[in-house]
Order: structure tokens, then C-alpha cells, then sequence
């Protein structure tokens, strides 16, 4: 009978994860439904807000126009829907940890927590360093670039998707410290080796920055500082979260766990008795002279 209800026990276990794997993303997504619901009276607004980076560098005859005649309802509308997905983040961040968190150990849920923590807020640092600092710069070198004679006009769904995957890869590229911890807590890189290879680092920033940045030198090199400070503050935090050797764990297991004594094992009675040795005796020494 143990046998058979094994199978049936598994299976069960099973179907109760997928039913709360279910329920937390409906979770997630009645979340993010009912704050794009509330957002959804400002998406000219918030579009307003997220063009404002450009009109602002924009020459008097330059415009934003719309090549498409759903455009003006569709672009605002993609936008709130992004804006409620990147409020959400949090709320999302904690049905993965309360589903994860059964499996854990006590050490690992003390180091998760401060790690989704972390990861949220480098992921909106990121994007805020994009809208305040590179957009600006950006934006104001492909204005001058222009031509003469040449009205800079800029499509608004072209716009947001440009805008959006800045956005993705800003917030992606300030992840930095996290992956250093995540790969120093599993044992894969050490910070001594990551430390060795600064200097592949520094380069690999820089080129990196090239790649998902405008053609502008100083939001390339303001970029490629940030992702450098950030690789120096994950490995000052891994440092201290490295991943104790294999031995010391095993040793520390070993001291919580009771040695169990052995049973005592009885004497055969069909036995010769055994022959206790005496033990001499020395003899006194001599007195002294």
C-alpha cells in the first residue's frame, strides 16, 4: 500500500505547484491590469512626459508626427501599458519570491531578499539615468546632426520603441553588481578572478556602451564609467556574500548532527571467559643516600 500511494503523492505535490504557480501570475497580471486601468487617463500625459527629452532640443520647425492613424491612440496607449508593467516590477519580484521561498534554506532566504530588493532598484536607476542625463545629450547631437534645410520630424511610434529599449538596456546594464553576487554565491566566478580581469572589464563597459548608446561620446563614456563604478560595487559585495568552501559547510553539518553511539554488543556466553592482565607493580625505588 506504501508503494502505491508513493506515485499518488508525487503527482499531487506536483499539481498543488502548478496551482499556485497559476495563482501567482494571475496575481502579477491583475496587478499590472489595474494599475494600467489607472493610468489610463493620463497616457497623453505620460507620452507628454516621455517626449519631453526631445521637444526640448527640437529646432522651432521640428515637430513629432504620426505616419499611422491609429499612432496617436496606440503609442500612448503601448506606453501606459509599460509604465504600469515597470510599477508593478516590485509586486511581481515578491509572488516569485513567495513561490520560490518554500524551497530555500534559511541562509539563502536571508540573501534573497536584500538581492530582488537590490536588483528592483538598480533596474530603476537605470532607467532614470537614461531619461535624465543620456536622453538629453542624445537627443540634442542627433538634433544638431541634422542637415540644413532638413525639419527634424520624428515618427512616435518610432520614438517610443526607441525609447523603451534604451530604457530595457539601461536598466539591464546596472544589473552589474547583482550578476557579480549571483555567480560569486554559486561558486562559479571568484572576485579574485573578476578582480584580475579588470582591465578586460573596463574595455568590455566601454565597447558595451558603444553598442546601446547613441553615437555621443559623452553618453558612451558616462555609461561606460557607470557599468565600471557598479563592477567595483558588486565585487566589494561579493567579497563579503563569497560562497564558504564545500568543507566548512560539510563540517559545520557535521557538528549539529549527534553521533549516534553504537549499541552495546552482547557477550557470547559459549565464550571462554576472558583473562584480565595484571598489571606490575615496579618496585619502590631505593632510598636516597
Amino acid at each position: 500500500m506504501v508503494a502505491a500511494k508513493a506515485p499518488e503523492t508525487a503527482e499531487a505535490s506536483f499539481i498543488e505547484h502548478l496551482l499556485e504557480l497559476r495563482n501567482r501570475l494571475l496575481r502579477s497580471a491583475v496587478a499590472v491590469f489595474v494599475v494600467f486601468v489607472a493610468l489610463f487617463p493620463f497616457a497623453n500625459t505620460l507620452y507628454k512626459l516621455l517626449a519631453r527629452p526631445l521637444t526640448a532640443v527640437l529646432p522651432k520647425n521640428g515637430a513629432m508626427i504620426a505616419t499611422s492613424l491609429t499612432s496617436t491612440f496606440v503609442a500612448p496607449l503601448k506606453l501606459t501599458f509599460a509604465v504600469a508593467l515597470a510599477i508593478a516590477v516590485p509586486y511581481i519580484l515578491y509572488q516569485v519570491w513567495a513561490f520560490v521561498a518554500p524551497g530555500l534554506y534559511q541562509r539563502e532566504r536571508r540573501l534573497v531578499t536584500p538581492l530582488l530588493l537590490s536588483s528592483a532598484t538598480l533596474f530603476y536607476t537605470g532607467m532614470a539615468f537614461a531619461y535624465f542625463l543620456i536622453f538629453p545629450l542624445a537627443f540634442r547631437f542627433f538634433a544638431r546632426a541634422a542637415p540644413a534645410g532638413v525639419r527634424v520630424m520624428t515618427d512616435i511610434n518610432s520614438y517610443l520603441s526607441f525609447v523603451l529599449t534604451l530604457f530595457f538596456a539601461f536598466g539591464v546594464a546596472f544589473e552589474v553588481p547583482v550578476a557579480i553576487v549571483l555567480l560569486s554565491m554559486m561558486g562559479i566566478l571568484k572576485p579574485e578572478t573578476l578582480a584580475s580581469k579588470r582591465r578586460y572589464v573596463i574595455l568590455g563597459a566601454f565597447v558595451l556602451a558603444a553598442i546601446i548608446t547613441p553615437p555621443d561620446a559623452f553618453s558612451q563614456t558616462l555609461l561606460a564609467l557607470a557599468m565600471w563604478g557598479l563592477f567595483e560595487a558588486g565585487l566589494l559585495v561579493a567579497y563579503r556574500v563569497r560562497r564558504r568552501p564545500a568543507v566548512s559547510e560539510a563540517a559545520d553539518e557535521t557538528a549539529l548532527v549527534p553521533v549516534a553511539q553504537e549499541p552495546a554488543v552482547p557477550e557470547d556466553p559459549s565464550a571462554p571467559p576472558r583473562r584480565r592482565r595484571r598489571r606490575r607493580r615496579r618496585p619502590p625505588a631505593p632510598p636516597k643516600p
